[in-house]
């Protein structure tokens, strides 16, 4: 299914007839799009926890490496040491003395217990950076689709200032005919009633329109009383549906970033598995070390020292085999976790690929409406003026111009929000698709 060009023309033109009211600093989807990936505050969150993550590896990794200690002192004793050898005592010691060591440590083999636990972090890592593009598309979307509220509520305003107009244009003419005598006051009475009606309606879409403005800024992390003037799209984003249905559910499970969190995570627990199953066995290390005694009465102050050990853990209350469990019942419960996603993914790519049908159909039927209600209310206005129409058919045909200029707007708006979501469905990047 793919938009036909001739719609795109047909709205675009449309879109331009209409007067534009300047509302402060322009600004394209584009632009707004780079400008939120900058500032965003759940994009900053999502930065931070990427180092914090990196600080993670970094952890894990220094396992893998030797462990060096150094120590010196100083020590002043109120008794020289010293043994009785028969009749004599022998010193043993100095009275005071310095003493320093360094000595370095390092596992020569675990059962791959501290490389696991290292890669698990690396998937970790690789993870969050999934779970960075997810809220950036996620923050990209929700940007996307206040921008075109944005677009639609300018429409809206625009639509009920005309509304306005209209019935003042009428309330004018109604004056006048009632000074002549050729109507009754309940015409003008009505007249003035649907314009108070219509400025509150007028007032509303105003009010709307800030609500949304501040939703814009907020997501932008600027200051809510910012004025922004959107500006419609001139193209569609080349990423549209040129696929059928089965197609879209298969590029959703290619590139949702969401299927890759869960696959990656199950990558991490295998690597906890693997490092978690080698505190069943011995873990071998290798140990060097040079110390120096300040003691005269010592063959040699200073030593040097090599040991080969192992060591392993005999018994630790079952807490070893509890992990393990854990880790299992946790691996059950992502996979489930992968079958619901997907399942919702197929439901989402579903219902926005229903939206864009249905807004198209809404367009087709409502492209020609503006142009016939327009007519129509030129026609009832002539009528009304030439005596052989009523006030009431005038303002039904205002009525239905204000209905027929909504209802495309809406579905205008509601076909570039859809578009918009499906593009998020399928898994590509929002703010490449408007570039």
């Amino acid at each position: 299914m793919k938009l036909n060009k001739s719609y795109f023309a047909l709205m675009l033109l449309f879109i331009l007839s209409f007067p534009v009211k300047s509302y402060g600093e322009i600004l394209t989807l584009s632009e707004g799009l780079k400008y939120l990936i900058e500032n965003n505050r759940s994009m900053k969150i999502a930065q931070k926890e990427e180092s914090i993550y990196e600080a993670n590896t970094v952890l894990a990794r220094a396992a893998l490496l030797p462990e060096i200690d150094a120590s010196a002192s100083f020590t002043k004793q109120a008794y020289q040491p010293a043994a009785k050898f028969g009749l004599q005592t022998v010193p043993l010691s100095e009275k005071d003395f310095l003493h320093y060591s360094i000595n370095i440590q390092q596992t020569l083999f675990d059962f791959k217990g501290n490389y696991s636990k290292f890669q698990a972090s690396k998937v970790i890592l690789n993870t969050k950076r999934y779970d960075t593009l997810r809220i950036k598309n996620m923050v990209s979307l929700n940007f996307l689709i206040n921008y075109f509220d944005l677009l639609e509520a300018d429409k809206m305003v625009i639509v009920a200032q005309k509304e306005v107009e209209r019935l003042e244009s009428h309330l004018k003419d109604t004056r006048n005919l009632f000074e002549e005598g050729l109507i009754t006051k309940n015409d003008l009475l009505q007249a003035e009633v649907k314009i108070s009606d219509a400025k509150q309606r007028l007032l509303s879409a105003k009010n709307n329109r800030e609500i949304i403005e501040s939703r814009l800024n907020t997501l932008l992390a600027r200051p809510t009383t910012e004025k922004i003037e959107a500006v419609d799209i001139e193209k569609e984003p080349l990423i549209i549906i040129d696929h059928d249905l089965e197609k879209a559910w298969e590029l959703a499970k290619q590139n949702r970033v969401e299927i890759k969190i869960i696959d990656e995570s199950l990558r991490a627990l295998d690597l906890e598995k693997i490092s978690k199953q080698s505190e069943y066995f011995p873990k071998m290390y290798l140990k060097g070390g040079y110390d120096y005694t300040e003691n005269s009465y010592q063959v040699h102050e200073s030593n040097w020292s090599l040991m080969l050990g192992t060591y392993i853990n005999l018994f630790s209350g079952g807490a070893t085999k509890s992990e393990l469990l854990k880790i299992e019942n946790q691996k059950l419960q992502m996979i489930e976790q992968r079958n619901k996603l997907i399942d919702e993914i197929k439901l989402e790519v579903e219902r926005y690929y229903i939206d864009i049908k249905n807004a198209l159909e809404r367009i087709n039927v409502t492209k020609d409406s503006i142009q016939q209600a327009e007519e129509n209310l030129r026609i009832n206005k002539v009528k009304y003026e030439e005596g052989i129409g009523t006030a009431t058919d005038v303002i039904d045909a205002v009525t239905l111009l204000t209905i027929a200029e909504t209802n495309y707007y809406k579905a205008l708006y509601d076909l570039r929000r859809a578009q918009g979501g499906f593009i998020y469905s399928i898994g590509e990047n929002l703010q490449e698709a408007y570039n």
